[in-house]
């Protein structure tokens, strides 16, 4: 007897499932338990196995289609079966055509423009065909709470037309990356339906060892993908947020000494090998303690000191540059920290990181000194109001206590949002974070 595949739910908090592909076509014998197509969470992309034997008669569901839990996906049965029944029960509804709308004008236009809404804390009302047009064109209908033009604020089709023909053409799960990610996607070129953006549209392409040799001479770099856009969240930034860099001398001697003292129990009994980057993240998470504007996001008209310290790591994979995040960093122990830092490198380099790695960074840091770098500017993740930037140890004679001793010196780099915060709590902080690095036992305090 012919059934409806639903999408399933693959998490607690799923509330909808992007197809990738299918790996079976339509009349193809399937049996269950095999996987039969590719399914993309807020959070990961899962394989969805079939739920019975027979063949696979229909496919309602295309790659990209956005699919609300337990919508039907596809319709299983017998080779020769009848399907009708259930293709009507599985149909959207027909409604009525609407006029299109006349071409605002550029006064209409500017009125219009759709500010970020948040999204509905109760039940949002929308007629069934606005629902329909929100689905196909990829829009949260959430997003028009309170816009609606119906009966009793309803929300209708032609207020879904009007918010689509001037809102970003992007899926709301790529929305929502690109929002966490700091990433503008006006001008990234979709491959999904009607060139919308996708999720996969913004993420890291996985690391494939190249079979030519590296780059040389007059080699050719598509500027496309990940590498696009990382150029246009930084160029974003940089012209968005009046950057201003500070620049700190620290002493890292008993950083060094710290170190050496702990990595061979920590590396037995934890399994994870400590790096100064692991300290580093440590005891920058302690410093916004007492300094938290660093950890500010600018939204609107209103500087939100953010109630979470989530530490991002920058990451350098094959494509580009993405940023995974140490989340409550301040209340991880240095193992803990350690062993996240690691694991989070590891699948962003491997392009095994899921969407939910990347996600609610508040300060960043971005560690250059394995190639030497004894200074620089480092570009403010957009949304955030400061980043950290950190240079190579050396050792250099210094003046201690009026004699010339030889110290594993250290430079640290703030760049910061002057829109956010003046030079002096910005200095306050790099003086706190110097003063954590060279005296570590604080960072546990």
């Amino acid at each position: 007897m012919a059934t409806k595949m639903v999408m399933p739910l693959l998490g607690q908090t799923m509330e909808e499932g992007t197809i990738i592909k299918w790996f079976k076509k339509e009349g193809d014998q399937i049996k269950a338990g095999e996987p039969l197509l590719e399914v993309m969470t807020d959070k990961v992309n899962m394989e969805v196995e079939s739920t019975e034997d027979g063949v696979l008669r229909k496919i309602l569901a295309q790659p990209d289609d956005i699919v609300p839990v337990k919508e039907t996906i596809a319709i299983i049965g017998s080779a020769d079966e009848p399907i009708d029944d259930l293709l009507a029960e599985s149909a959207p509804a027909k409604e009525e055509a609407v006029p299109a709308p006349a071409a605002p004008t550029p006064v209409q236009q500017a009125a219009a423009q759709p500010a970020p809404a948040p999204a509905a804390e109760g039940p949002v009302f929308a007629s069934p065909s606005a629902k329909r047009a929100a689905k196909e064109h990829g829009i949260d209908i959430a997003a028009l709470a309170g816009r609606g033009t119906g009966p009793d604020g309803r929300i209708v089709e032609q207020d879904v037309l009007n918010f689509v023909a001037l809102a970003p053409k992007a899926t709301p799960l790529a929305g929502r990356m690109a929002a966490e990610m700091g990433v503008d996607i006006s001008s990234i070129t979709g491959t999904g339906i009607r060139g919308k953006v996708t999720s996969e549209d913004l993420k890291p392409a996985p690391v494939v060892v190249p079979a030519a040799p590296p780059l040389s001479i007059g080699a050719s770099i598509p500027f496309t993908g990940m590498r696009k856009a990382v150029a246009q969240n930084v160029a974003a930034s940089a012209q968005t947020a009046p950057h201003v860099t500070l620049v700190a001398e620290v002493d890292m001697t008993e950083c060094k000494r710290l170190r050496g003292q702990i990595i061979d129990d920590i590396e037995k009994n934890y399994g994870v090998r400590i790096s100064f980057t692991d300290i580093i993240a440590k005891a920058t998470a302690r410093a916004i303690l007492d300094k938290p504007i660093v950890n500010a996001s600018l939204k609107g008209d209103q500087i939100i000191i953010n109630d979470r310290i989530n530490i991002g790591i920058a990451t350098a994979i094959e494509t580009g540059l993405v940023v995974p995040v140490v989340k409550d960093a301040v209340s991880k122990t240095l193992p803990q920290i350690s062993k996240e830092i690691k694991g989070l490198v590891a699948r962003a380099r491997s392009g095994q990181a899921g969407g939910d790695d990347f996600r609610g960074g508040t300060f960043t840091i971005t560690n250059l000194g394995a190639f030497g770098v004894e200074s620089f500017n480092p570009i403010i993740t957009p949304g955030q109001s400061a980043i950290l930037g950190v240079c190579a140890i050396k050792d250099k004679p210094v003046v201690v206590e009026g004699e010339i001793k030889v110290r594993s010196m250290m430079n640290i780099c703030l760049s910061f949002d002057h829109r956010v915060m003046d030079g002096a709590p910005a200095a306050e902080f790099l003086a706190r974070l110097k003063q954590t690095l060279e005296a570590p036992y604080l960072m546990f305090m």
